[in-house]
C-alpha cells in the first residue's frame, strides 16, 4: 500500500493512499469528485487542468499528487460561491468570457494567479498571460475583457490612456 500523501484541497485536509506519482487531476476529479479541473490535452499544453498551488498556476494533469504533498491546492469550486463568487469568476460571467466552457477554468485559474503576482495589467500583459491557454471557440475577445474587468473591480487603477 502506498503511503498516504497529505494535502490541503480547497481549504480543507486530504490524506491519500495512492501511489506519489498519480497525476493530481485523477486525484481531484475521480477521488475528489472535483469537476472545474478539466482533463484536455494531458501533456501540460492546453490549460484545462489548471489548478493553483500555494497560489501558482499549475497544470494538473502533469502534476504528479507528490509535488503538492504539504501544500495548498485551489480549484475552481474553490474561488468562490454561485451565491458569491470570486471577482475573477463574477467578470467572466459578466463579460459572456465563455462559450462551450471547456477552456474556462484555465482562464479563470490562470487569470486568478496573474492578477495576484500583476493587479494593474495592461492589456498586452494579460494576452501574454493568456497565451498557454488554449480555447478553441473564439471566446478571446470577451475573455480579455473579463480579465480587465476583474483588474478593475479588484481595485487596480486603469492604465494610464497617455502611457
Amino acid at each position: 500500500m502506498a503511503e498516504p500523501v497529505a494535502v490541503t484541497v480547497n481549504g480543507i485536509a486530504y490524506s491519500f493512499a495512492l501511489p506519489r506519482e498519480t497525476p493530481l487531476i485523477y486525484v481531484l476529479r475521480n477521488d475528489l469528485k472535483l469537476n472545474g479541473p478539466k482533463f484536455g490535452c494531458g501533456l501540460g499544453e492546453c490549460g484545462a487542468c489548471t489548478v493553483l498551488v500555494d497560489g501558482v498556476a499549475s497544470r494538473s494533469c502533469v502534476t504528479k499528487l507528490a509535488t503538492v504533498e504539504g501544500r495548498s491546492v485551489t480549484t475552481l469550486e474553490g474561488l468562490g460561491t454561485q451565491e458569491n463568487p470570486h471577482p475573477v469568476q463574477a467578470a467572466f460571467i459578466a463579460e459572456q468570457g465563455a462559450q462551450c466552457g471547456y477552456c474556462l477554468n484555465g482562464m479563470i485559474m490562470t487569470t486568478t494567479a496573474f492578477l495576484a503576482r500583476t493587479p494593474a495589467p495592461t492589456e498586452a500583459e494579460a494576452r501574454e498571460a493568456l497565451r498557454y491557454n488554449l480555447c478553441r471557440c473564439g471566446t478571446h475577445v470577451e475573455i480579455l475583457r473579463a480579465v480587465m474587468r476583474a483588474a478593475s473591480e479588484m481595485g487596480a487603477p486603469a492604465p494610464d490612456a497617455a502611457s
